[in-house]
């Protein structure tokens, strides 16, 4: 049960007590937690939607389910950070320029194209489906750091991202995928268990580009995984529920 606190204290802005001297590696093995925790904040935002769409029109109400307030932009700021890097000439430059707390044009740019993407895909949602998909993206977007953590090296010895991935248990990584899966088919059938493929697969595709990239991965960039899952699963659940083939 401490790791599920320090899960959602660690992915959420709740008021929670920080007295523990719990570190990133005690995080490491809370992992299998975070699509819990995910899914907690998802069935808080279908609450908040199932209001907002009854009093304002689409765009706008997808505008003010959007989670990123409830995360903090945890994962926003690693995928701003990351956005910025690619403008290096080379690993060491790329990782120097992900460290700056500065936002460059690149990251800025980027975030607004994305939580574009992220808005409209929510407000095309049909009624049916757009509580379920806001569900299923948080749980199944957290499932991926224990994955990443796992898959590639750490781009910096004693960085965020390598005491994370440190804490990391053989377990961790399938615990957390199958806590997503299971989320996912609850709430979505069979089209859940597409939305979890495309979503890890689009985690683990940016995080293979940033390790070649950077050297390795960083904190930033389980971030950014975390960010391109949710996105790709609201994409997913919009263009099965759109296409017309």
């Amino acid at each position: 049960m401490s790791r599920a606190l320090l899960a959602v204290r660690y992915l959420t802005i709740l008021p929670l007590s920080r007295r523990s001297h719990a570190g990133l590696e005690d995080l490491g093995r809370a992992a299998p937690w975070f699509p819990v925790v995910g899914a907690a904040l998802g069935l808080v935002l279908a609450a908040v939607d199932a209001l907002t769409v009854r009093v304002f029109p689409p765009p706008l109400a997808a505008l003010l389910t959007v989670w990123k307030f409830l995360t903090g932009g945890l994962h926003l700021d690693g995928l701003a950070d990351c956005l910025d890097g690619l403008a290096g000439r080379d690993p060491a430059e790329r990782r120097a320029i992900m460290s700056d707390s500065r936002i460059g044009a690149f990251g800025a740019i980027g975030l607004i194209f994305f939580l574009m993407l992220e808005s409209a895909a929510v407000s095309e949602l049909p009624h049916a489906a757009r509580w379920r998909a806001l569900v299923a993206a948080p749980g199944i977007a957290r499932a991926t750091p224990a994955l990443l953590g796992r898959l590639f090296r750490s781009a910096r010895a004693g960085g965020q991202g390598a005491l994370f991935s440190a804490g990391l248990g053989r377990a961790a990584a399938p615990a957390a995928l199958g806590v997503a899966l299971a989320v996912a088919v609850a709430v979505l059938g069979w089209l859940g268990a597409v939305a979890f493929a495309v979503g890890v697969a689009s985690a683990m595709a940016i995080g293979a580009l940033l390790a070649r990239r950077l050297d390795g991965v960083t904190g930033d960039v389980l971030g950014a995984g975390v960010e391109l899952a949710e996105l790709a699963v609201l994409l997913t659940v919009s263009a099965w529920t759109h296409a017309r083939l």
